[in-house]
């Protein structure tokens, strides 16, 4: 399906208000506890999650002010706040995740619309435009909102939002086709996350 970058703020909402309301119901205990990806703790997850919001953020601002400005520094000063951030007391990394998403969006909401047209370069080197950036963020907010591991799934993320993603994982990863099952499913299965479908290979990991 085709997309917006209007489409995408909203998805990024809504995908937002899921992933902070699971996050304040984390107590230390449920931090410590192991999110859906291998090898990372719901409190990695989350310091990742708000650590994107504020690298997008310089994105947004690059668009706006033409001052190029890195989404990360070094992909070791990435992992570093990362890592930093999973070292929080939990509810500074609450407070964190909630006032990143805030400032990103109160970015975005003032960026003049032609500047959504200034190309910007992502962390992986692509120029893009900078109405990329809603749907960069709706995919991390979306996805790991499932990985966090509290209960929403797949089939709780929008329908629009899910069809858009499976568009853009199939042409990411060259895939023509998709084995037939319902849509949070295959998107499931193209995110390299776990899925019901039958028969389907195996893919590498995604995001």
């Amino acid at each position: 399906m085709s997309r917006t970058w209007t489409d995408a703020r909203g998805w990024m909402q809504q995908g937002t208000k899921l992933l902070l309301a699971s996050v304040d119901g984390l107590d230390p205990a449920s931090y410590d506890a192991a999110s859906g990806l291998p090898g990372w703790t719901r409190r990695h997850l989350v310091a990742h999650v708000a650590a994107n919001a504020d690298a997008l953020r310089n994105l947004v601002h690059w668009a706006a002010t033409g001052e190029e400005t890195p989404m990360y520094a070094s992909l070791e000063e990435r992992a570093a706040g990362i890592a930093r951030g999973a070292r929080l007391p939990a509810a500074e990394l609450t407070a964190w995740t909630h006032e990143s998403a805030e400032r990103l969006e109160t970015a975005m909401a003032v960026l003049p619309f032609e500047r959504w047209q200034a190309e910007v370069v992502t962390a992986q080197g692509r120029t893009v435009p900078a109405g990329e950036i809603p749907w960069m963020r709706s995919r991390e907010i979306c996805v790991h909102a499932v990985d966090l591991a509290t209960g929403i799934g797949f089939a709780d993320l929008p329908e629009e939002f899910l069809a858009a993603l499976v568009v853009d994982i199939k042409a990411k990863r060259g895939l023509d086709t998709v084995p037939d099952g319902p849509l949070p499913d295959r998107a499931a299965y193209l995110a390299g996350r776990p899925y019901s479908l039958a028969e389907a290979p195996e893919l590498g990991p995604w995001l």
